[in-house]
């Protein structure tokens, strides 16, 4: 089973969470079961110092799994960030799209996230061509071969990924 994905991507501080914050209600409010991956450049810690968890990921442990009735989180170590497709692979059969924040060097379709005042250049239009962009959430009019989606009409946004992924 292919998992379908969709990765918005921008540079940072353009609003790709808080598009998505608005997006996934709406999705799930349609009957959808949605996944989000988030790619962090930098390193982050779910835990905290003194819960058991992060003690026994601190002790050595390569792979540690917390679980309650409601929720699980898994703490993997690894060398280096892996393919988003392995993780789409690994975690995500259970849902019927993944919104994937980032990954902008990856081979998924993407919607890339701009704002006039945080940016005059486009990632997937820029010195690179992203063949698998697929639109363009904007608060400003642009010359473009791809729809363009204004950012701030989530249900817009929803009906394009719905039309495309899911119907």
């Amino acid at each position: 089973m292919t998992v379908k994905a969709v990765a918005f991507v921008s540079k940072s501080g353009t609003g790709k969470t808080t598009l998505l914050e608005k997006v996934i209600p709406r999705l799930k409010d349609r009957g959808y079961r949605v996944g989000v991956i988030k790619h962090d450049a930098h390193r982050f810690d779910i835990d905290r110092p003194g819960k058991d968890s992060y003690r026994l990921t601190a002790a050595g442990a390569d792979t540690m799994v917390i679980s309650s009735p409601d929720k699980l989180a898994l703490v993997k170590m690894h060398a280096e960030s892996p393919p988003v497709e392995d993780l789409l692979a690994a975690f995500f059969t259970d849902v019927d799209i993944v919104l994937v924040e980032g990954f902008k060097s990856s081979s998924l379709p993407k919607i890339e996230v701009h704002r006039r005042e945080r940016s005059a250049d486009l990632l997937c239009r820029g010195r690179e061509h992203d063949p698998m962009l697929l639109a363009v959430a904007s608060d400003e009019p642009l010359d473009l071969e791809v729809p363009q989606l204004d950012i701030n009409d989530s249900a817009g946004i929803t009906d394009f990924i719905e039309r495309k992924f899911l119907l």
